[in-house]
């Protein structure tokens, strides 16, 4: 049976896999939507598998995953990045920020510059993370490793210990 740009998935597989991006999405919208959405980062500012360059607006798809992405995740194959898959389904950063309450957590020095990126650099697809800068309630939670490269770290301590109860998170 011929297949498509999906690991040589059989076509009709591909064509389910294809489409399962949108009905994802419209499950979601008829849930009524996403209350809290748990993030993490990868090292170079990937949120979910939206790599760099991926759109801002983008829907729940497959994703191509690169090389460095792979490898970061080989600790979940044995090790072996020929297991990791090149392939996935994701949430697109649209779907991601739709939800009500995003929360990114991120620990480490491996994530530092990633951080710095996305709370302090432009808003760039080339830090999909970056995008969280919009969302009227985005919560980052980070290590100190994490916050090492942070230029205005003090302010945000700061901040976070003199907010308003009523704030919550």
């Amino acid at each position: 049976m011929p297949g498509d740009a999906l690991n040589g998935c059989p076509l009709e597989d591909g064509e389910r896999i294809a489409g399962a991006g949108a009905a994802y999405d419209a499950a979601i919208e008829a849930a009524g939507g996403i209350d809290v959405q748990i993030l993490g980062i990868g090292t170079d500012g990937h949120v979910g598998f939206n790599e760099p360059g991926s759109s801002l607006a983008s829907g729940t798809r497959v994703k191509t995953l690169v090389e460095q992405t792979r490898a970061d995740n080989a600790r979940f194959f044995d090790d072996d990045i020929n297991q990791v898959p090149t392939h996935c389904i994701t949430q697109g950063i649209g779907t991601i920020m739709r939800a009500r309450h995003l929360v990114l957590l991120a620990f480490g020095e491996g994530k530092a510059e990633a951080i710095r990126q996305t709370c302090e650099g432009g808003i760039s697809a080339f830090c999909p993370a970056s995008a969280l800068q919009m969302h009227p309630h985005a919560t980052i939670i980070v290590d100190e490793a994490a916050a090492s490269k942070l230029s205005h770290k003090d302010y945000y301590e700061y901040a976070y210990a003199h907010k308003p109860a009523w704030q919550g998170i």
